[in-house]
């Protein structure tokens, strides 16, 4: 039997590219089989975050990966006791439940304007969203700013944010358990924007926050109610950018989608006046 070759170096880049391993978490390898009795050193306690209750900074520091359902329960009681955003962001950027906040480079939280009253959630940041810290920056994001144009909106008249606020490793689809542990989180976001019209983007964003096991193709253009717990806010499903960039033959679709929000938004403003 004929011996294979080694792999070259451009080769094996090629293959890590290929795999979804496209940055480094460390500036130096890290190697894991020596002195494996060996502790690690703790790190300093953070500070409280500003604005957030004392129950909340205890379920955040909590050992909450010990298990997934602490890390849900630890989710769920530091997301309802955030008072504001910043105090919610605060809390994620100390929270150590999810497995997905060790590989990521920094947290995704949002973009655009709190106050404003159309929301925009995808499900996760991609590699140019987590080397940048905000939602949607790469080649969906660009899309998604001339989709918006086209009804007269831009970063500075929505709020946009994703199910998930870390990258998962190489893009890859976030699994159902990390899912429910930061539901709580982006639930407690669209509870405090509190936006007249909450618009999904994709089917996994979709199916987490409406709560429908249906696809794409069945939700999009539909309108749903999203109950906060102290109100109905109108829903809409759409497609995620990134599959439009996959498949544009379905962007007349979305634009009827758009066409169906900026309806519904004239409409809001008509009857707030």
């Amino acid at each position: 039997m004929t011996p294979e070759t080694a792999p070259t170096v451009r080769q094996l880049l090629d293959f890590y590219l290929e795999a979804g391993v496209d940055c480094a978490l460390t500036e130096v390898p890290v190697n894991r089989l020596s002195d494996p009795d060996r502790p690690l050193a703790m790190a300093a306690a953070p500070a409280s975050p500003v604005g957030a209750t004392a129950p909340a900074i205890a379920a955040v520091r909590a050992e909450a990966a010990a298990t997934p359902e602490a890390a849900l329960q630890s989710a769920r009681e530091a997301a309802r006791t955030a008072p504001t955003l910043e105090a919610l962001r605060a809390l994620l950027e100390q929270f150590d439940g999810c497995a997905l906040k060790s590989t990521a480079t920094r947290l995704v939280f949002a973009d655009g304007n709190p106050q404003a009253r159309i929301m925009f959630v995808g499900e996760a940041p991609g590699r140019e969203e987590d080397l940048e810290g905000l939602p949607f920056v790469g080649r969906s994001g660009k899309l998604l700013d001339r989709m918006m144009a086209t009804i007269g909106l831009d970063r500075t008249s929505v709020y946009i944010a994703n199910v998930i606020p870390w990258r998962p490793p190489g893009n890859r689809t976030p699994t159902p358990q990390e899912t429910q542990i930061c539901l709580p989180f982006i639930q407690r976001q669209i509870e405090l924007v509190n936006p007249d019209i909450l618009v999904t983007l994709g089917n996994p964003s979709t199916q987490t926050l409406l709560s429908t096991r249906e696809g794409i193709m069945r939700t999009r253009g539909r309108w749903f109610d999203y109950d906060t717990g102290t109100r109905l806010i109108r829903a809409i499903a759409t497609f995620h950018p990134a599959y439009l960039l996959r498949s544009p033959s379905y962007k007349r679709l979305a634009w009827q989608d758009l066409r169906a929000i900026a309806k519904a938004m004239e409409a809001a403003t008509v009857f707030s006046a």
